[in-house]
């Protein structure tokens, strides 16, 4: 596990200096994800690496395991609640569609979450270009493989330095970082909505994805709903289409 830290700990510290920019920045959530590049990124630049913490209808839970997180690693942090601006954004838009009676009540969950998703991957570019930093992000290869992330939310990032990594892995690292135990064996969950986790909303579970990724065998039902969720994301894993020449 060292070996592996180091190993992208240097890749890190590679793409710092190819895009000529003086440090690393990610959004930490309180889970442990975020937790493990938070530390990753703290090693990679220890002067010049940061932590945000952007609470947007959040249970306070996560924020309590954010800021745990945060003192764990010894990694600078600013937090940006974004309640208020999130509110203000999605009821003018909600009140202008319902002037035009155009408003889905179907999709109005979904909207809500993926307005979060992006406000958070606004917020970090802003602060990544005051301090001339790149926006590390969190997606494991469970997380990318089925799409399970916002396009151009939390997928809108720089550097993905987890992604070939399962959620079981990025476990083991995040014990080998002394990531806090509270992050480490707390339900995986998006902090979308009140009793929101990853595993109820996919309908499978990240030991089922990491086992598939793996090429080992798993029921049936599961495979599908697996392969059905790669193949209805695979927009979010490629550049917009566009026409031939």
């Amino acid at each position: 596990m060292e070996q592996e830290v180091n190993k992208i700990v240097s890749w890190l510290q590679d793409q710092v200096e190819q895009a000529n920019v003086d440090g690393l920045l990610v959004g930490v959530s309180g889970g442990i994800d975020s937790a493990v590049v938070a530390n990753l990124i703290k090693k990679a630049c220890p002067d010049h690496s940061l932590g945000v913490i952007m609470p947007c209808k959040s249970q306070s839970s996560d924020q309590e395991h954010a800021q745990k997180v945060i003192e764990a690693c010894g990694i600078d942090s600013l937090t940006v609640d974004l309640t208020e601006t999130h509110q203000t954004m999605f009821q003018t838009i909600q009140e202008q569609l319902k002037q035009q009676n155009s408003i889905n009540e179907e999709q109005t969950k979904l909207a809500d979450a993926n307005l979060r998703a992006r406000l958070r991957m606004s917020t970090l570019y802003t602060i990544a270009t005051n301090h001339k930093y790149l926006v590390v992000g969190t997606d494991n290869a469970a997380e990318w493989f089925t799409g399970y992330f916002t396009k151009f939310g939390d997928g809108g990032v720089d550097l993905v330095p987890l992604v070939h990594m399962t959620k079981g892995e990025v476990r083991e690292m995040a014990e080998y970082l002394g990531v806090p135990d509270e992050v480490i064996h707390k339900q995986p969950s998006a902090g979308l909505w009140e009793g929101q986790t990853d595993e109820n909303e996919m309908g499978t579970s990240y030991a089922m994805i990491d086992r598939y990724l793996k090429g080992e065998e798993i029921p049936a039902e599961d495979k599908e709903i697996i392969e059905a969720m790669h193949k209805r994301s695979a927009h979010k894993r490629q550049l917009p289409p566009s026409p031939p020449q």
